[in-house]
C-alpha cells in the first residue's frame, strides 16, 4: 500500500508531502504475518493484538514527546487517532467473540 501511495505522489507532483505522510503512518501500520505454515486464527489474533498494542504505544510515546516539545503537533495528533482507531477495532473485536461464545452457549445439543 505504501509503494501505491508513494507512487501516486510521485505522479501527481507532491513527493515530497505524500512520501512523509507514508513514513509518518507507517510505523502504525499492521504487519504481515510472519510464517505462512503456522496461519490459524490464533496466530492472527496474537499479531492483530501485537500490532494493536503497538500502536497503543507509539501513541502514547509521541505523546510524552510532545509534553517535552520533541514532537510536532501534527505527529502526535495523527499517533492519537491511529492509537484511538486500534482500540476501537479491538473492542469491536472483543464484542464480537463474546457475542459468538453466547451464541455458543445458548445452543441446544
Amino acid at each position: 500500500m505504501l509503494e501505491a501511495i508513494s507512487s501516486t505522489a510521485i505522479s501527481g507532483g507532491h513527493a515530497v508531502s505524500r512520501a512523509t505522510e507514508a513514513q509518518a503512518i507507517a510505523p502504525a501500520a499492521p504487519t504481515a504475518i510472519q510464517s505462512t505454515d503456522d496461519v490459524g486464527f490464533e496466530s492472527v489474533m496474537k499479531q492483530v493484538t501485537t500490532d494493536a498494542i503497538g500502536t497503543l504505544k507509539a501513541g502514547e510515546a509521541a505523546s510524552i514527546s510532545a509534553m517535552q516539545g520533541k514532537e510536532s503537533t501534527r505527529k502526535v495528533v495523527e499517533a492519537l487517532m491511529s492509537a484511538e482507531q486500534a482500540m476501537q477495532t479491538a473492542v469491536a473485536v472483543r464484542d464480537k467473540v463474546v457475542q459468538a461464545y453466547q451464541e455458543v452457549v445458548r445452543m441446544s445439543i
